[in-house]
């Protein structure tokens, strides 16, 4: 491995990784610690932000708000991004060319695009999801006018951009051994039980890998459709944390407060994301246990 960092063909992602990773990171960790809007010299204020950070309401109910969509949404990508994989694993043929690749389609699609695309679709007025809901006889939940709805509508927004995590899923599927599910069908076992013993078990380490990728991208992605669909609203409903330090930043111009936020924000994504690696090393350590 040594070997490999080795190579010159490292350089560029290491170089990469300190311009666009770890020097904004620490800039950010140093401004956190002062009073600074982008005019004259930051000014050392110590704790006075994190001071501050702890009666921050607005940011607390923009980092719920971000909790709340996460945990609608990381569940459903996961479902469509391993259901897709599970429908189109065996089979070969055009159908299945078709079906790969408008699984990954969405996520070719630039977010801002994608934003105004769904913008267009959940649009009250003459959206065709509305419209569609109306023909069924559904109420609208008002996807664009009221709390609840624009949060919903959120949701769909993040939820069908899975091509990354459908092409692991799919890779994971492919490599499990065919002579595995030849032998549960000769002995008479259903798919049911061939899927639940068998595919999925194999598949939980990529699941769970999907499922720390899926939290860190929802918490940040969140960002370009609660600006370009919802703007935040209606009455904060979707003004996620991202959005609202974006706000703190560049419409208030408190760059060192936001830098606090951001580093918190950080800090808070990590440690959702490792709650699906503790629930694996719960569930290894008790699977070991009964052995």
């Amino acid at each position: 491995m040594n070997r490999h960092w080795r190579s010159p063909l490292a350089v560029p992602y290491l170089l990469g990784s300190v311009l666009l990773v770890l020097a904004p990171l620490a800039l950010a960790g140093a401004l956190a610690f002062t009073d600074y809007y982008g005019f004259r010299a930051p000014e050392f204020s110590g704790f006075r932000n994190l001071a501050r950070l702890a009666g921050d309401q607005p940011f607390w109910d923009a980092v719920g708000v971000s909790a709340l969509i996460a945990l609608v949404v990381v569940p459903l990508r996961l479902l469509l991004a391993i259901g897709a994989a599970l429908l189109l694993a065996r089979r070969r043929g055009p159908l299945t060319t078709v079906g790969r690749v408008a699984a990954y389609l969405p996520s070719t699609i630039p977010d801002a695009a994608w934003a105004l695309l769904w913008l267009w679709i959940l649009n009250p007025l003459y959206g065709p999801l509305p419209a569609l809901l109306g023909a069924l006889g559904v109420p609208d939940p008002g996807f664009l006018t009221t709390p609840w709805g624009a949060r919903l509508g959120l949701a769909l927004v993040l939820a069908f951009q899975v091509g990354e995590a459908f092409t692991v899923a799919l890779a994971a599927r492919i490599a499990i051994p065919a002579h595995l599910h030849e032998a549960i069908e000769v002995e008479g076992g259903s798919a049911w039980f061939a899927m639940t013993r068998v595919t999925l078990p194999l598949m939980a380490p990529v699941v769970i890998v999907l499922a720390v990728r899926d939290v860190v991208v929802v918490v940040q992605n969140a960002f370009v459709p609660a600006l370009l669909v919802t703007g935040g609203g209606p009455v904060n409903a979707t003004l996620t944390a991202p959005l609202l330090i974006y706000r703190r930043a560049f419409e208030y111009g408190e760059l060192g407060y936001a830098s606090t936020l951001s580093l918190t924000l950080l800090v808070l994504t990590a440690a959702a994301a490792a709650i699906p690696l503790w629930i694996a090393a719960r569930l290894s350590a008790r699977q070991r246990s009964r052995r």
